[in-house]
């Protein structure tokens, strides 16, 4: 792998780190204030809805600009963001106001980020090795999103929101710098990337954006939801301690890891698309089971479920990445983004209310039922898309075309 490929990794994981301090950290600040679940909800959805609805339009600015400097704009606006917070604090100016303000503002900028820096990997990274690149990308990502809980909770406890926040946005400047260690590099051409495209994909048929965008976004879904169904199982349903929520949650991260590190052997053996469906619907089927049967058997549910959810997202990155031209990644990423947090807040609102009238078991299934159907509809998407009808077959003699009824149409070129 490449110096400027590696240097891609550190930055996409102070970048997630960063983005889930931020978050964390906030909604830490709510709940100290004497905030409801309703205030840390709202904070949330504020930074869930400009992501949704403004990720398909920054997709296109991704492909229309340079994405190493839209990188590190991204950086440099974040920083600036993470600072406001505890300056505001600092100067007196209300901290819920400066919380949703500061979050807000984060979240404008993530709905860029997400489709430049998968734009910019595309553009970078030689289509033989995406898949390999892929996969330590996705751990990158989720060891930032692992580390900012404890790092964030450890740091706000122990010495106070200003430095956390100051810290937070010396991650984002560091995230800039390795962005611009990378250096410039020239697009690849389209027949370049023609000629690459074999490498990664059995096939030179080109998959559904759409569907694509359906399966990647419902990775999303099934994240977001069940963080927030596990806490309310193990808190308030079983009766167990905070912990016991840090302890399942790394054991998802482990299988997470585990499921990167052999999805480079999955993925080759059996194809991005048979991981990528075969996973979403293993991840749903021990979905169901996990409120069940007690703690002990929610940690290796969990376990073998981020394992096989792993792959799946993994595989799914790669096909959105490699089935659309180099030029239109960043929008295939915006879209997918958009329609993922989109989705998290209706499914969220559903499953919430299930939950409340009855209890998290039927809370898990409802999440299932709706991933199911997107993984059923997005199989079928494809399926249509990739394997169309059987043509007409032609009488290359007579001139004509021969239906499946039998009648023969002169077509309107002539002769073949």
């Amino acid at each position: 792998m490449l110096r400027s490929h590696r240097l891609l990794l550190p930055a996409a994981f102070i970048t997630s780190l960063g983005n889930n301090i931020q978050l964390i950290g906030a909604a830490l600040l709510l709940v100290q204030a004497r905030g409801s679940m309703l205030d840390v909800g709202w904070l949330f959805i504020a930074v869930a809805v400009p992501q949704a609805v403004l990720s398909p339009y920054f997709g296109r600015i991704a492909d229309r600009f340079d994405r190493r400097r839209l990188w590190v704009g991204c950086d440099v606006v974040s920083a600036a963001a993470a600072l406001c917070l505890p300056i505001g604090l600092a100067v007196g100016v209300p901290q819920q106001t400066l919380v949703y303000a500061s979050n807000f503002a984060l979240a404008v900028v993530a709905a860029l980020f997400v489709p430049a820096s998968a734009a910019l990997v595309r553009e970078r990274v030689p289509a033989p090795e995406l898949r390999r690149f892929n996969a330590h990308y996705e751990i990158a990502l989720q060891c930032g999103m692992l580390l900012s809980a404890s790092v964030g909770g450890f740091a706000l406890q122990y010495f106070g929101s200003t430095p956390l926040f100051v810290f937070n946005a010396i991650t984002f400047v560091a995230s800039g710098l390795l962005v611009l260690a990378v250096g410039r590099g020239a697009r690849r051409t389209t027949a370049a990337v023609e000629e690459l495209r074999p490498a990664t994909t059995p096939s030179r048929r080109r998959l559904p954006l759409g569907a694509l965008a359906l399966l990647y976004g419902q990775g999303l879904v099934v994240v977001t939801v069940f963080n927030a169904l596990l806490p309310v199982l193990v808190v308030g349903e079983w009766r167990r301690g905070p912990a016991v929520v840090g302890v399942v949650d790394a054991l998802g991260g482990a299988g997470f890891l585990l499921a990167a590190m052999v999805y480079r052997r999955t993925g080759v053996r059996f194809g991005d698309l048979r991981v990528a469906l075969f996973g979403f619907v293993a991840c749903n089927a021990l979905l169901v089971v996990q409120p069940l049967f007690g703690v002990s058997v929610l940690m290796g549910l969990v376990l073998v479920g981020a394992f096989v959810f792993g792959q799946a997202r993994i595989a799914t990155r790669s096909l959105l990445m490699t089935s659309v031209e180099e030029s239109r990644v960043g929008r295939a990423f915006g879209v997918a983004n958009g329609y993922g947090l989109a989705a998290t807040v209706v499914v969220m609102l559903i499953a919430s209310v299930v939950t409340g009238r009855t209890d998290t078991r039927y809370g898990f299934a409802t999440l299932v039922a709706i991933s199911l159907a997107a993984a059923v509809l997005a199989a079928v998407w494809i399926r249509r898309s990739t394997f169309p009808r059987r043509p007409a077959s032609h009488d290359h003699e007579a001139g004509t075309v021969v239906r499946s009824s039998g009648r023969a149409v002169r077509p309107a070129g002539g002769v073949d």
